[in-house]
């Protein structure tokens, strides 16, 4: 089986996660600067299978989509165009940047490490994709 890549994308940092091959656990990937998420997803595009790539849409509480929400769908629209042959879903993340900060200071880790917005972006991937697969089951 393929791997499911989740993103969340932001203007700076964009966090990525990954599936095991069996689509059964999720795992922090990297966070990446924005300006090189593309060569960075050709270099790991060459290495291994990804079937989907999930990628999280920016929503506010109510529904209505979030400021960055038309970064995004460029975004999507260009992963669509440059990867034909993998699927590209969004998925709602919502509350996704809250939950992590939440499960980083409930993992024990020290104020640096709670502070360090790379990490929030790469556990909030995690959440989208652990998402995702969920609903799959």
């Amino acid at each position: 089986m393929a791997r499911i890549l989740a993103i969340d994308y932001g203007t700076k940092r964009t966090g990525i996660a990954v599936s095991d091959p069996l689509q059964l656990i999720a795992g922090g990937l990297e966070t990446v600067s924005t300006p090189e998420l593309f060569p960075y997803l050709d270099r790991y595009l060459m290495q291994e299978e990804v079937e989907t790539i999930v990628v999280g849409e920016p929503m506010y509480p109510d529904g209505n989509p979030a400021q960055i929400a038309h970064l995004v769908v460029g975004f999507v629209r260009q992963l669509r165009k440059k990867y034909p042959q993998i699927e590209v879903v969004t998925w709602d993340e919502r509350y996704t940047s809250e939950e992590a900060k939440r499960i980083i200071l409930q993992s024990g880790a020290g104020k640096k490490k709670r502070q360090d917005k790379s990490l929030v972006d790469k556990v909030s991937a995690v959440l989208i994709l652990q998402d995702y697969m969920e609903s799959k089951r």
